[in-house]
């Protein structure tokens, strides 16, 4: 069995929950999920099955895209509705839409994050929310993202009330946190905030529409039709620069072998793309970083 499951991940499980699950469902071992959603997100968590787990960080490492909810007003421990409330502003006067559109434009770009204490970022070898448990606060190191396009989903012209709420959709790059960037709209907006609703919609090329849920999951596997429910391997590859290659250079491929670049590689140095042979990806490669001309292998996927 192989291939890229899109799961709808539900509310109260992390990413690890769900793969260990999807293990007992599928009978094997060889699962792996590609990125951490924490416990309150739901939404879009594509599963690698066999060989597909070869290719889980790019899908890791493409855009991602979420529908979110920011309330103003109110800060907690962990960013989002889970924590303790920290800090708290009543909102005395109405705030305009014209504010608020410039805010998240302000923060459309790149811009620098840290990340929240609650959070799976290592320090030291631990993770930082286990320092959070212990009470211990250790210097969390900043980190650029990229935030392409943030869209306003209300339609007010003036938000009102001691505390006021509105949804937002993002389109970010890998590693960002949508509860630190809800906590640095509220503060350009002069309140504290957190993020009180978040949904992923869309991870590489997988969106909400193409998502199963553990029901129909289970309900497949009892029926022995779970594999009908798999995307190809290369799916998970679509956002990938691809080059057909030749079945003489494709035996050299499954071999690991250095060859020539393509010729019409038109490719950033050092981003990988995929060799593809029939309909099938063989290998990830990236151009060699230190002899002109030629590529290397990053990882073969099939060898057979």
């Amino acid at each position: 069995m192989e291939g890229i499951l899109p799961l709808l991940k539900p509310k109260g499980m992390t990413s690890h929950d769900c793969v260990f699950k999807l293990r007992k469902i599928l009978k094997t071992k060889k699962v792996g999920h590609t990125g951490t959603l924490d416990p309150d997100v739901t939404g879009v968590l594509p599963i690698c099955v066999g060989r597909a787990t070869k290719i889980a960080e790019y899908i890791t490492d493409a855009g991602k895209e979420y529908e979110g909810e920011v309330t103003l007003g109110t800060a907690t421990t962990t960013e989002d509705s889970s924590g303790d409330i920290v800090a708290e502003k009543k909102i005395d006067a109405p705030l305009s839409r014209t504010a608020v559109l410039e805010v998240l434009k302000s923060l459309t770009g790149e811009v620098t994050q840290t990340p929240p204490m609650f959070s799976a970022v290592k320090v030291n070898g631990k993770k930082l929310y286990e320092y959070a448990r212990a009470g211990i606060d250790v210097e969390r190191p900043s980190r650029i993202v990229s935030i392409y396009e943030i869209e306003l989903l209300d339609g007010r012209e003036s938000f009102e009330g001691e505390s006021i709420s509105f949804r937002f959709r993002v389109k970010c790059s890998k590693g960002t946190y949508i509860r630190t960037l809800a906590v640095m709209i509220g503060e350009k907006l002069g309140f504290p905030a957190h993020m009180s609703d978040l949904i992923r919609t869309r991870s590489a090329s997988f969106a909400l529409k193409d998502c199963v849920s553990f029901e129909k999951i289970e309900a497949s596997a009892e029926r022995g039709e779970v594999e009908s429910l798999l995307y190809p391997l290369e799916t998970g590859l679509l956002h990938l620069p691809k080059f057909l290659i030749s079945d003489t250079v494709a035996e050299k491929v499954k071999n690991g072998a250095v060859l020539p670049l393509p010729d019409d590689y038109e490719v950033d140095k050092g981003m990988p793309f995929v060799l593809i042979s029939g309909e099938m990806a063989l290998a990830i490669y990236q151009q060699h970083p230190l002899k002109n001309g030629l590529m290397k292998p990053v990882k073969v996927l099939r060898n057979e």
